[in-house]
């Protein structure tokens, strides 16, 4: 399968502080790609860097099977940046089509694609009003409907969910894999994890400007390793506690008071567990044998490694 971006040996720095640091990675034409990590870890960065907004330091970036960075290749892109940005004294319709336009849309084809995508997104009512009267939640879904309006083949979304309700983001999430279905390339960056599990094929997880984790979703689960287990009590506190934190028994645990991600220690019999889970008093309401969430492999690989006083207040979220 051909690739849509290739990234080899790219690096960025700030000063002192690098942000992207001999960063390699290959996105396959048609996939849904999880560019993951915590806050300052790179990701903006990198989607900069293959916007051609900013040059990297050292290395390669080819869009499209060799094609450098360019403004040639903004109609083939659509871009929805972390920062949103829309003219609030504008209608909403007029303002789609303006954005259209530049990306090479005539007007009348992209006054008919915006109204279809006002009325999927239920805005048709709002065509007419100017983006200042709408609620954020409103604004974010005209911004995503103007990153998609002139059809790119290429797809960049950065926390693209960010401050919807549960409705409409399950509405955007749908769309999403409607459009990886008509093999639109999507890079979809999050520091969400139960996001990208449900919507990603393949995942890069990077942490202070280096890659952690890499690959198919399902052999990065399969790599990961470890036996797991997910529980849920209704009643336990203290003693769940005490079971869990049992090293015989447990190796690491993401535990959330009623409800426990596990992996078992080495030897550990999951019969064992949940015989220590009852006798402690616990009242356990469900108790499954599972690979590793993308959540828990997050936590493992990355731990503590969020960059503590990144200058990413300067530069806009490195």
């Amino acid at each position: 399968m051909d690739s849509v971006v290739d990234i080899q040996h790219v690096s960025k720095r700030y000063g002192s502080f690098t942000a992207v640091d001999d960063l390699s990675l290959t996105i396959p034409r048609g996939a849904i790609y999880g560019l993951l990590g915590p806050n300052g870890a790179g990701k903006t960065t990198t989607i900069r860097m293959i916007m051609n907004i900013i040059l990297p330091d050292d290395g390669k970036i080819a869009l499209f099977g060799g094609e450098a960075p360019g403004q040639h290749l903004t109609p083939r892109i659509g871009y929805l940046p972390e920062e949103r940005g829309l003219y609030k004294k504008m209608h909403v319709d007029d303002l789609l089509v303006f954005l259209a336009q530049i990306k090479g849309l005539d007007r009348t084809t992209a006054r008919r694609r915006a109204g279809e995508w006002l009325d999927r997104l239920e805005l048709a009512g709002w065509a007419r009003k100017k983006v200042d009267d709408l609620s954020k939640g409103m604004q974010q879904k005209v911004q995503f409907i103007a990153t998609m309006l002139h059809e790119p083949e290429f797809l960049i979304l950065d926390e693209p969910f960010s401050g919807l309700d549960p409705v409409n983001s399950q509405i955007m999430k749908d769309i999403v894999v409607d459009l990886a279905r008509g093999e639109t390339t999507i890079l979809f960056s999050t520091h969400i994890m139960e996001q990208a599990e449900r919507l990603c094929d393949s995942v890069c997880i990077i942490a202070r400007g280096r890659i952690v984790v890499n690959g198919r979703l399902a052999d990065v689960k399969r790599e990961h390793g470890g036996r797991n287990v997910i529980v849920a009590v209704e009643q336990g506190g203290s003693v769940v506690d005490r079971v869990l934190n049992d090293r015989a028994l447990v190796a690491n645990t993401n535990n959330s008071g009623n409800y426990a991600e596990i992996e078992l220690a080495d030897g550990a019999d999951p019969q064992d567990l949940l015989k220590g889970l009852i006798q402690a008093g616990a009242r356990v309401t469900k108790f499954e044998l599972a690979e590793p969430t993308l959540n828990q492999i997050f936590i493992d690989k990355v731990g503590g490694q969020a960059a503590p006083g990144r200058p990413e207040e300067v530069h806009a979220h490195a």
